[in-house]
């Protein structure tokens, strides 16, 4: 287990916090403000693209490690 992958897994662990959250806000979103769901439906969003980018720079990272050790020096 490298970095990447912890770094990505932290980000799934987060997201998935923030769907619980998000899902209580739904719920109760006859109590809520608009804005209020808005701005948490924005959060959640934010760690999505987040977490994508994370994994996506990593899988760049990994094939380009992999192509420097194939090749001779």
């Amino acid at each position: 287990v490298n970095a990447g992958v912890l770094k990505v897994k932290l980000a799934v662990a987060l997201i998935s916090i923030s769907s619980i959250h998000l899902l209580r806000t739904f719920i109760n979103a006859a109590h809520l403000e608009d804005r209020v769901v808005i701005i948490q439906v924005a959060i959640h969003v934010a760690f999505l693209v987040s977490a994508i980018a994370i994994a996506w720079a990593d899988k760049i990272m990994m094939q380009t490690l992999a192509l420097s050790h194939r090749t001779p020096h």
